[in-house]
């Protein structure tokens, strides 16, 4: 396990965590676009959820690699599925925030792997 895997898993963890916290204390910079792109309040705390334990997962993988794996592919096809809900949302200026998420946690796998 190099330096580099561990700084950027972390970093990936810490993201997806303070996402799902963002929908758990219903931040309005948050849960407005969430609206606005037609994802259903009753979906925001299962998506939370989802985050958060993508986030304990990644950490949990520094030790068992298999859930950090699992943890990893979670959250990229979670992010995946949010760059598409803004695409069909027709919010194309918004796709960044999603793929900011997504990319410590890809490239965490991608570490993980080379390893």
């Amino acid at each position: 396990m190099t330096t580099a895997y561990v700084i950027v898993t972390v970093v990936g963890a810490f993201m997806a965590a303070f996402s799902a916290a963002s929908i758990f204390f219903r931040a309005k910079w948050v849960v407005q676009p969430l609206a606005d792109y037609g994802v259903p309040r009753g979906w925001w705390t299962p998506l939370g959820v989802a985050k958060a334990a993508g986030a304990l997962g990644l950490i949990a993988g520094l030790w068992v690699p298999a859930l950090g794996v699992a943890a990893g592919i979670g959250l990229v096809l979670y992010f995946t599925g949010a760059v598409i809900t803004v695409l069909r949302a027709h919010w194309p200026s918004h796709v960044a925030f999603p793929l900011m998420y997504m990319a410590p946690v890809a490239a965490s796998l991608v570490l993980g792997f080379a390893a």
